[in-house]
């Protein structure tokens, strides 16, 4: 009996002291996130981040984030224009003006055009290279294909004439690994301006940078580029306009070879003739 009563005993006087440590520990914890304010008023509680209840109570609802503003490429003196012809990228100049007859840049984001821009002077590059490629080799200069036949230690140099569709044949039959090499040198090329211009094609496929403007991949080594940004659009509409034109022109000097197995100066002097 003395055991039990002293139970009893030891649970009246434990409980209510819990209960009372338990409600004051809640209280400080409660009051913890608030602290006072020097220039509060009286009565008003302030928390932690320096804010009242009564401020947190009439502070105006959270305003909607503005829309993103389109980049301005101050370097190519652009900034995208919807309501233009291609987003207002240079290129276009009299008679022909805003020359689409396929309507490519109809309906299209501005993504799509600079994919289209970078597409058009990517070729066109290519293209004037291309150009000058055939005309220089024609006309009996074989810088290129003579450094390549030193590299690879050939005796046998090839004797290159008539067309030039038929020249990397002729190298490769003293330098096999000629096409190879070029196609490595060409790779290299397309990688490093995957790299400046393109994003991850794991994350987002066939997408330019934002920040990048088509064509712009850094490489300048004859300093064409203008520094002054208000002539940077001139000298790209002249660099397109060139290699629009070296695109026609490739395709027809490969059009009149295939077909009559002639030079471009070979045929040139049978019209005259």
């Amino acid at each position: 009996m003395n055991s039990v009563k002293r139970m009893w005993l030891f649970i009246i006087i434990m409980v209510p002291s819990s209960v009372v440590s338990f409600s004051v520990t809640s209280k400080q914890r409660i009051g913890g996130a608030r602290s006072s304010r020097p220039d509060a008023p009286p009565g008003a509680s302030s928390f932690a981040d320096g804010s009242s209840e009564e401020e947190n109570s009439t502070s105006p609802p959270p305003q909607p984030p503005s829309p993103p503003q389109p980049i301005k490429y101050r370097e190519a003196c652009w900034t995208p224009d919807e309501t233009a012809f291609l987003w207002g990228l240079p290129g276009a100049l009299p008679p022909m003006g805003n020359f689409d007859p396929f309507g490519f840049e109809k309906n299209i984001s501005l993504g799509e055009a600079k994919r289209f821009r970078e597409a058009e002077v990517t070729h066109g590059r290519v293209a004037m290279m291309a150009f000058v490629g055939f005309l220089v080799p024609e006309a009996g200069f074989h810088p290129m294909y003579s450094f390549m036949i030193k590299v690879f230690h050939t005796s046998k140099p090839p004797i290159l004439t008539g067309p030039a569709i038929h020249h990397l044949d002729e190298v490769r039959e003293v330098a096999p690994f000629v096409f190879e090499a070029l196609v490595l040198v060409i790779a290299l090329t397309e990688i490093q301006r995957s790299i400046v211009g393109w994003e991850s094609p794991m994350e987002k496929p066939f997408t330019l940078r934002e920040e990048y403007y088509p064509g712009d991949v850094g490489f300048d080594p004859l300093g064409f580029k203008p520094s002054i940004p208000e002539n940077f659009p001139g000298v790209q509409t002249r660099e397109l306009q060139n290699g629009r034109l070296a695109m026609l022109a490739v395709a027809g000097i490969v059009a009149q070879e295939i077909v009559y197995e002639k030079s471009v100066f070979g045929t040139l002097a049978g019209i005259m003739n």
